[in-house]
């Protein structure tokens, strides 16, 4: 017989009292806790891992993305907007009937150096100026913010004059049928002075 096996023998007449019994069951119990802790901590890590790296493959695909919220056709619209890094900006929303909406734009702006890309806080208030949109139905629309005007009916002459105006400030608008339009916060322009 070997020792082990003699220990074995040796010990298995003896029973541990109450106490003892409790203190080893609750040992064994924090001991299932704590790997139970460090298998969710396992995966926590993993997922942390594999989301991070999908959110650094979205952000690095397109530029730097965002989710935003700002008024389109008079609604207030979650959308993910990219920006290229270059003056330029793809915005993603979903429209009220389930597809996708998609619009672009940019530009570039003049200072004392020259031209540069414009900013993504000047691309964004691109994206809160008045809109003027020509359904399918005919009708011809201003959007500025939480504002829906119709306008169709306003045209003289192919030319429509609209004061808008947020927080008690006035713009004043020229819009030329299917021609463009241009604002001011003075006056209405000549609708030659914007083409």
């Amino acid at each position: 017989m070997t020792n082990k096996e003699k220990y074995k023998q040796a010990f298995l007449a003896l029973h541990p009292s109450g106490d003892i019994s409790m203190e080893v069951e609750r040992m064994a119990m924090m001991s299932r806790k704590a790997k139970l802790r460090a298998a969710a901590a396992a995966v926590t890590a993993c997922l942390l891992v594999a989301v991070g790296g999908g959110m650094a493959y979205a952000a690095d695909v397109g530029g730097i993305q965002r989710t935003v919220q700002l008024w389109i056709n008079g609604e207030m619209t979650n959308a993910e907007i990219s920006f290229d890094g270059e003056g330029n900006y793809v915005l993603s929303y979903l429209r009220e009937d389930g597809s996708v909406g998609e619009r672009g734009g940019g530009g570039v702006a003049y200072d004392k150096d020259g031209e540069r890309p414009l900013t993504e806080s000047e691309l964004l208030e691109e994206l809160n100026s008045p809109e003027v949109v020509y359904e399918d139905d005919g009708t011809v629309w201003v959007y500025y913010y939480d504002q829906k005007i119709e306008i169709t009916d306003r045209f003289e002459d192919g030319v429509c004059y609209v004061e808008i105006s947020e927080n008690g400030e006035p713009l004043y608008m020229t819009v030329k049928y299917q021609d463009g339009y241009g604002i001011s916060p003075h006056k209405y322009l000549s609708p030659e002075s914007f083409n």
